[in-house]
């Protein structure tokens, strides 16, 4: 009863930071799922994570698709190219040894935290689209930023977020915006990869993944809420989540190499 309380309390900080800044929940998954929830093994909380934040995306995409800041044609081509990635990535996360995999998560949380905490840029061209025309310069770029971001969030086994706004903003110019409610097509994709990926193995814990989306959607719908009300602070949550991230991560990297 106490894990599945924990497993839905943990769901509803994912699905809500998920909700607030449009992503960085999952990199929190799997963090709380091993230390907070007790999950034993990483490649088991990696796994369930990937199920319980693919769903919460799709949660968070119908809303900012209703709010039409969904760029379509670009956030397929993106989401398709990550899938290949993150099936790719998700294999080779399998065969790594766990702690050493959770060592590496963690360093890669401080390093998200420093691109998140430096990469302030919100302006873009709130016109641009994938056409016939912008083809030729849109889809290389789409095409190689969404594949390397998919090997890396399937091989930790996260949604992404973080990696897939500032990589779509790089690709095509869009505005911030845009670009998160676009990022969640990908989130979902590579998480819903991933999850197939570790369940072919056995490496999914089901009933928590249960409680963990309720828990998930719930949040979610709390952190557009709050998302809506906070829009001059933006800035100052991404802020604050950014050092708290780096501290996750110092000591999800603590732990791993303490061998706890």
């Amino acid at each position: 009863m106490l894990q599945d309380l924990l497993a839905t309390a943990s769901g509803v900080l994912v699905g809500f930071v998920l909700g607030l800044v449009g992503g960085g929940g999952s990199v929190l998954a799997v963090p709380l799922l091993v230390y907070v929830v007790g999950v034993p093994s990483p490649h088991v909380a990696i796994g369930t994570s990937a199920v319980a934040v693919a769903v919460s995306a799709l949660a968070n995409l119908i809303g900012h698709a209703r709010s039409g800041h969904v760029k379509w044609p670009c956030a397929l081509v993106f989401a398709t190219a990550g899938v290949v990635g993150a099936a790719i990535g998700s294999t080779l996360g399998k065969q790594f040894d766990g702690q050493k995999l959770l060592t590496l998560f963690g360093a890669l949380m401080i390093a998200i935290a420093a691109f998140m905490f430096w990469n302030r840029n919100t302006e873009g061209d709130i016109s641009v689209r994938l056409t016939s025309g912008s083809a030729p310069k849109l889809m290389p770029w789409l095409l190689a930023y969404g594949s390397g971001v998919g090997v890396l969030a399937g091989f930790f086994g996260i949604g992404g977020g973080f990696l897939i706004v500032p990589a779509i903003m790089a690709a095509t110019g869009m505005p911030l915006i845009f670009a998160i409610g676009s990022s969640l097509v990908s989130v979902f994709a590579f998480g819903l990869t991933t999850a197939g990926n570790y369940a072919v193995s056995g490496l999914i814990d089901w009933e928590l993944v249960a409680f963990f989306i309720g828990g998930g959607i719930v949040g979610g719908i709390f952190g557009q809420f709050a998302a809506r009300a906070l829009a001059s602070k933006k800035q100052l949550l991404a802020t604050m989540f950014a050092m708290f991230v780096a501290g996750v991560g110092a000591y999800v990297v603590w732990r791993g190499l303490s061998g706890t």
